[in-house]
């Protein structure tokens, strides 16, 4: 190969190399910011093919996604001075890519311990403020809102953004466990308590009224069944004198064997009465009267 064929190939491998230090290409899922000599240039880059001065210009990227920070279990003080040992975990974003380098050097380790320390500070201010049965029981949602919203005011500082922030795991240290389930266990049997006098209150109040409402229905009864009784009997009277007065012979025939069977119907009866008694009047007569 000739001399002059070798100095373009030799041109044509540097201008390769060259436009390859020339370009860079921004992914969908990440930052980019460029520096000259150390100082940010840019740092809003769109997805795609993006230029930039070779040597001069330097380029670092950095992960636009949701990530997960598991941090390590700590100790807190409740308002009650009583240890509470916690474990949660955080997700977070980078939102502002300048930001994040300038306040950290773009070194996630580094953002890891200021966010750690920003969210221990916050829930170390929750839970100062409640107890240990609030913490661990009705208002625990709350305490999450709270820590939510605390790292939320003081993440943007670090050009990131805390999407959440999560409690795995709250457990009494051995000291206080004991005191704490005993004073749980104390109150439910006093909401216990409370519910079986109330639920024995109600039943009083109950059997009462089933009293009172059955003494009124008896009394009812009782007076309505005298009332249908009366005026029964005042119909049969009337009955009986309107039966006598068409024929006052035949209604005492009838009365009387009524009388005979009720009197002599059974089997062993004995009745002892006097021959010329009245009770045996029609049975001494076949018209009625007594014989002679």
């Amino acid at each position: 190969m000739s001399p002059k064929a070798n100095f373009f190939l030799i041109i044509a491998v540097i201008a390769v190399l060259v436009l390859s230090m020339s370009v860079f290409t921004v992914d969908e899922r990440e930052f980019a910011i460029k520096f000259r000599f150390g100082e940010i240039v840019q740092a809003d880059y769109e997805p795609g093919l993006h230029m930039k001065i070779p040597f001069v210009n330097t380029v670092q990227k950095f992960p636009d996604r949701v990530m997960t920070f598991d941090l390590p279990e700590e100790r807190f003080l409740t308002g009650e001075k009583k240890n509470l040992i916690v474990d949660y975990f955080v997700t977070w974003q980078i939102t502002d890519p300048g930001q994040y380098y300038r306040s950290v050097q773009g070194d996630e380790r580094r953002a890891l311990e200021r966010l750690s320390a920003i969210i221990g500070e916050g829930i170390k201010a929750a839970i100062s403020r409640r107890t240990v049965q609030e913490v661990v029981s009705a208002e625990r949602s709350e305490l999450m809102d709270q820590m939510l919203i605390d790292a939320r005011a003081r993440s943007p500082e670090l050009g990131i953004a805390v999407v959440d922030v999560r409690v795995k795991r709250i457990d009494l240290s051995s000291e206080v466990s004991g005191s704490v389930y005993d004073r749980m266990r104390e109150e439910r049997f006093r909401v216990a308590a409370q519910l079986r006098a109330e639920g024995q209150e109600e039943s009083e109040r109950i059997r009462a009224d089933a009293d009172r409402q059955r003494t009124v229905i008896e009394s009812e009864a009782y007076r309505d069944a005298e009332r249908i009784r009366g005026e029964g009997d005042a119909t049969a009277a009337a009955l009986y004198s309107a039966a006598y007065n068409q024929d006052p012979e035949f209604y005492g025939f009838h009365r009387s064997l009524g009388a005979y069977r009720q009197s002599i119907g059974g089997a062993g009866d004995v009745l002892v009465l006097q021959p010329d008694s009245d009770f045996f009047r029609f049975l001494q007569s076949q018209e009625g009267g007594t014989a002679r």
